[in-house]
């Protein structure tokens, strides 16, 4: 029904006079008349306005489709959530503006629709908004792709490799040296969370200024609860006096980059290497409370209890599907397939496919890859290259890691680099601050320019800003990897004490060692 015929329906059955409505929503009697004739339509204020007045769903008005207005008008008592109880990554609405930008990203059509995504954005959280965000779910869902969209970027495994970039990885894993990788891996991993740990979440103009006055700039160590006074810290916003720090710690304190580590290698243990994305669905909701999932990976924890399967639990309603979840999660599938990157990345499709699309699939595989090949070698293009030979050539993920490597190649010095990746992507912007690509450049440049040094190319990752903690992880994984335990100064490890504690039911506190034996059983 149309929204003429719907205002019509609504003014004639509450038995009002075209005077009588107009005066209720207060508008002149012509621009009911010129509703009700479909010369024009009503603002979006209005629109919610009666809506709410009449208890009609949006879709009713907005989608033309619905068939109950009437008889819904006597039902005022409708049970609903306490939406200002939900978090927001809970409900969609509230990173609607996250939508369009992911959706402009993809090519989508939707550019005509950004006054309504921009007025829909500033309503309070209530049932009116959730509403409206499921009018807009269903624009994006079926909007078509824009002309001239350069980029082609599937989600299905078979249209992944069909597009991948033939490069040559030969040769198999040291067996003498392969356990000193495989350690070298899991306290690169570690060590590299936790020097981003301290600082996660904080933006570089405050980050610089800071590492600058406690001497450590540019970094080279540790930030040390040492580092502060009263002082210092009334000097930021970022709230340096509740972190944790490397001199106050027990061991590796739980965090969301070391603790899907850890599951991955549960996954593994419990339903081998031909595990399927249903069975990651499973250990999620099995091992993990939801708050120990962020982002994307809480919205597809929310959508499996409601009962969407991968690989629709990625895609129904997660304005984060492309953000760098996924890139922190494949690092275990590499350690598992040494010499082979392409099982890596297929194992870390199946992972990703359950919470990302597109680019966010392609950055775990990427790293899962380069990882694999890492075990390999030690000469970082070849380990990049490698990672992107197992994603499409036809991607911005590829595009975007090719550019750092290709400015590398030209003279593009370290600073240059790094500002380039911050024009490109803006860090106080939560969309870019936590997109896969933003992040895979920076870990693409870290050790493209930290020329195979561990201490050196986790600090640059860091300092750099975006998400410190999972860069620092990623780059120290892969050089872990690439060089060896004993390539990872005892200053980095001696804090760690061999201890990694997680958030995982059934698991908490573990030794790192042990988690090395186990890892190496799952390669045999």
């Amino acid at each position: 029904m149309a929204m003429k015929d719907m205002i019509y329906k609504l003014r004639t059955g509450a038995k009002m006079s075209q005077e009588q409505f107009a005066k209720l929503f207060n508008v002149s009697r012509q621009s009911v008349q010129k509703w009700e004739g479909g010369l024009t339509t009503p603002e979006l204020s209005k629109i919610i306005e009666i809506s709410k007045y009449f208890d009609v769903s949006l879709d009713a008005l907005i989608l033309e489709h619905g068939n109950r207005v009437v008889e819904a008008m006597n039902y005022n008592k409708v049970m609903k959530p306490q939406y200002s109880n939900l978090h927001d990554w809970e409900f969609y609405t509230s990173g609607i503006l996250i939508e369009y930008e992911q959706s402009v990203d993809e090519g989508l059509d939707i550019e005509v629709y950004k006054d309504l995504f921009m007025a829909i954005a500033k309503l309070p959280k209530n049932e009116m908004k959730k509403e409206l965000g499921d009018v807009l779910f269903k624009i994006v869902s079926n909007a078509g792709q824009k002309e001239g969209y350069k980029y082609f970027e599937p989600s299905d495994l078979e249209s992944i490799k069909a597009l991948r970039k033939e490069y040559n990885v030969s040769g198999k894993a040291d067996k003498n040296l392969l356990e000193s990788k495989i350690h070298g891996a899991w306290l690169g991993r570690i060590c590299g969370c936790m020097l981003g740990k301290t600082v996660e979440c904080i933006r570089t103009n405050e980050l610089v200024p800071f590492l600058k006055e406690t001497g450590n700039y540019p970094m080279h160590r540790y930030i040390y609860k040492s580092d502060l006074n009263d002082e210092i810290c009334s000097k930021y916003n970022f709230p340096f006096a509740n972190r944790e720090y490397a001199d106050e710690i027990d061991g590796m304190p739980a965090d969301d980059d070391t603790n899907y580590t850890v599951l991955a290698q549960i996954i593994i243990d419990k339903y081998g290497k031909d595990f399927t994305s249903y069975d990651v669905s499973r250990a999620w909701l099995e091992y993990q409370k939801k708050d120990a999932y962020c982002t994307a990976e809480r919205v597809a924890f929310c959508n499996f209890i409601k009962g969407y399967e991968p690989p629709q639990s990625a895609m129904y309603k997660n304005p984060y599907r492309e953000w760098i979840g996924a890139q922190i999660r494949g690092d275990y599938f590499g350690y598992i397939n040494p010499g082979n990157p392409e099982l890596a990345a297929e194992m870390a499709w199946r992972d990703a496919s359950i919470s990302h699309v597109k680019n966010g699939i392609y950055g775990e595989m990427f790293i899962a890859a380069m990882l694999a090949v890492a075990a390999l070698t030690d000469d970082v293009e070849k380990i990049i290259l490698g990672g992107l030979a197992q994603i499409p050539h036809t991607s911005r993920l590829y595009e975007d890691v090719m550019s750092v490597m290709e400015g590398f190649k030209n003279g593009t010095s370290q600073k240059e680099a790094f500002d380039i990746i911050h024009k490109k992507f803006d860090e106080y912007s939560e969309h870019g601050w936590c997109h896969t690509n933003s992040n895979a450049m920076i870990v693409a440049a870290s050790l493209i320019y930290g020329r195979g040094d561990y201490g050196k190319s986790i600090c640059m990752a860091v300092e750099t800003g975006f998400d410190t903690d999972c860069n620092g992880a990623t780059v120290g994984s892969i050089l872990g990897m690439a060089k060896g335990r004993d390539n990872i100064p005892e200053c980095w490890t001696k804090p760690i004490n061999d201890t990694l504690h997680t958030a995982i039911f059934g698991v908490g506190t573990v030794k790192v060692s042990d988690r090395v034996k186990m890892t190496m059983e799952q390669i045999k």
